[in-house]
């Protein structure tokens, strides 16, 4: 079995393909969520390894969410996902703690090696 790993995004395509992406990796996805409040009640109930986190999300943003959870555990592992021209929001994002980010469209050979790196394999 894997490391366990949380997937947040607001669009259930998106949390499927990152899903289906992790899996192949042997990674296991515990639990999904789809706005950061969920992402932050799915974090303290699963207590994964490594979240994978979407940036631009309704009702609270990942980067709040982000906050959040590093405030619930200063040492979890969080990937941020975001798209090409939201510099300032990853920036943003990397200086409150996330460790790396993968880049929308997935590719999944980027998704796999970010992972690794996180993870620390």
């Amino acid at each position: 079995m894997g490391l366990k790993i949380l997937v947040v995004d607001d669009a259930l395509f998106m949390r499927r393909m990152l899903s289906g992406i992790l899996e192949e990796e042997n990674y296991e996805v515990i639990a999904e969520a789809q706005t950061g409040v969920e992402a932050i009640e799915q974090f303290q109930k699963c207590h994964p390894d490594i979240t994978v986190l979407d940036i631009v999300m309704p009702e609270m943003t990942g980067i709040e969410a982000l906050k959040a959870i590093k405030g619930i555990d200063p040492g979890a592992k969080v990937v941020i996902c975001t798209a090409i021209g939201q510099e300032a929001l990853r920036s943003e994002a990397m200086g409150s703690g996330a460790l790396d980010y993968i880049l929308k469209p997935f590719e999944p050979e980027n998704v796999k090696a970010v992972m690794r790196k996180v993870a620390g394999l």
